[in-house]
């Protein structure tokens, strides 16, 4: 099924897809939580460009369907907070899901949107992350390891 010409989609250009996106998100450790949701924030190589989105859920949270569910429902959310432009663009997120119940309905979608839209400009506005910024487009921002994670025991 084609999209409508206006479509507010989520494409490759807007998805955070290589283990070094992440990691670099990760590295720069900004992050904000609410309810179910850690959105953690790293400014992008370039101002410009548009902010991608991130998406873990751990198996922790549900089995299969419960997990997807959250998926969908956080794409669809940035979906229509990025089509109202209310993401700051130059940045890159990765959103961690806490618990396991998905808000349902219109007003469950509302409630994640609102609550991405806050937490972004909560990360976004902490003068670090200002700093952050600065050190990332001049190339002097902590690069993530090499390493594996330790596992624990």
């Amino acid at each position: 099924m084609a999209r409508a010409a206006g479509s507010a989609g989520f494409p490759r250009a807007a998805r955070l897809l290589l283990p070094g996106d992440f990691a670099r998100v990760f590295a720069v450790r900004r992050s904000a939580a609410s309810g179910p949701l850690v959105l953690y924030a790293c400014p992008a190589l370039s101002a410009a460009q548009p902010a991608r989105l991130g998406l873990s859920v751990s198996s922790r949270i549900g089995n299969a369907v419960v997990r997807n569910r959250w998926k969908r429902r956080l794409r669809e959310a940035f979906r229509q907070v990025r089509a109202r432009a209310a993401l700051p663009h130059g940045n890159d997120f990765v959103i961690v899901v806490r618990s396991g119940a998905v808000p349902a309905g219109a007003a469950g979608a509302r409630q994640v949107e609102e609550m991405i839209c806050d937490l972004a400009a909560r990360v976004v506005a902490r003068p670090a992350y200002a700093a952050a910024a600065a050190a990332t487009r001049q190339g002097t921002a902590p690069q993530p390891t090499t390493e594996p994670p330790r596992r624990r025991r």
